[in-house]
């Protein structure tokens, strides 16, 4: 639990004020969210909150207040990362594969938010002194781009443009096995599982989740796929491809746990970032390209002729 907390606004109605808090921050778990709730140190519209089943209106502000078990601070690392491009109000991160996005319970050091601080001059304070200029998180396996504000003005317009769809993230993944349809979209709601908190599954139940996807190259036993987000939910093209029944080569969570090609996460890209910027206005566009593990894969693989 030593993270800061945040606020976030909720995106449809809940029964209880703790299931709310859970799909938000997914580091906690029911009881810890809980104890926030009775300690006082939850909010719904500026209101402190005693109960955890109270319900939840679409549009409540839910502010949480995460008091640390111990005393942290953030200290700026060396570790590489390599930034696309920044300006006054953004900067655009290739995320390398392995780095954690921001501190967390078992992963204080070396995170990229802990190598911006030593890179950047300036982060957004809207998240908190643990999340400093994130907007929106890559898994800690998965790689590429992502958009960090550096003052707060950017940041909740980098916000708005996320929830209402303007900006878009495109990725490009490896999965197991022939994908039947060439192209389609997986609209769904996304749930914790019910045998294992810190997993996702398709439910009935849920905040939605909405993934396009398209066939970029089909080789003997693989697929290798472009995935567009229209939401943003922990684990979602993961979750997703594994609905399919083809997970992402080298998920141990979602797919098989066997190690093939040597691989130490999942072949997941985030290659292609659109957004408008905060200030000028200007549609933008960044491209990583997939890094040479992934494409060592591809060049091993035999493609099936069209």
């Amino acid at each position: 639990m030593d993270v800061e907390g945040g606020e976030f606004i909720a995106d449809r109605d809940f029964s209880r004020l703790d299931v709310c808090i859970l799909e938000h921050f997914s580091d906690l778990t029911r009881s810890a969210v809980k104890k926030l709730i009775e300690d006082g140190n939850v909010k719904c519209n500026g209101i402190r909150q005693g109960k955890a089943g109270e319900k939840v209106k679409a549009g409540s502000r839910i502010s949480v207040k995460i008091p640390p078990v111990r005393q942290l601070s953030l200290e700026p690392s060396d570790a590489p990362i390599e930034i696309i491009y920044q300006d006054c109000d953004i900067a655009v991160i290739n995320k390398p594969q392995g780095m954690v996005v921001h501190p967390a319970p078992g992963a204080y050091e070396d995170t990229l938010v802990n190598a911006l601080l030593n890179k950047l001059d300036s982060l957004s304070g809207i998240n908190g002194v643990m999340r400093p200029g994130i907007v929106h998180r890559l898994d800690k396996d998965t790689s590429g781009l992502l958009v960090v504000a550096k003052n707060d003005a950017a940041h909740v317009n980098l916000q708005k443009q996320i929830a209402e769809k303007t900006a878009r993230r495109i990725y490009l993944a490896l999965l197991e096995g022939s994908v039947e349809k060439e192209e389609g979209t997986i609209d769904t709601f996304l749930d914790r599982s019910s045998s294992d908190r810190k997993k996702y599954a398709v439910s009935r139940t849920g905040r939605r989740a909405v993934t396009h996807y398209k066939v970029i190259t089909r080789y003997h036993g693989y697929t290798l796929m472009r995935f567009e987000l229209e939401t943003g939910r922990t684990h979602q093209i993961r979750v997703h491809a594994r609905f399919l029944g083809h997970p992402v080569v080298g998920d141990c969570t979602y797919g098989h746990p066997d190690k093939k090609f040597g691989l130490k996460g999942q072949l997941l890209h985030a290659y292609r970032l659109i957004l408008t910027h905060p200030t000028t206005g200007e549609r933008m566009q960044f491209t990583a390209p997939l890094p040479d593990y992934f494409q060592n894969v591809l060049d091993s693989l035999k493609p099936i002729a069209p």
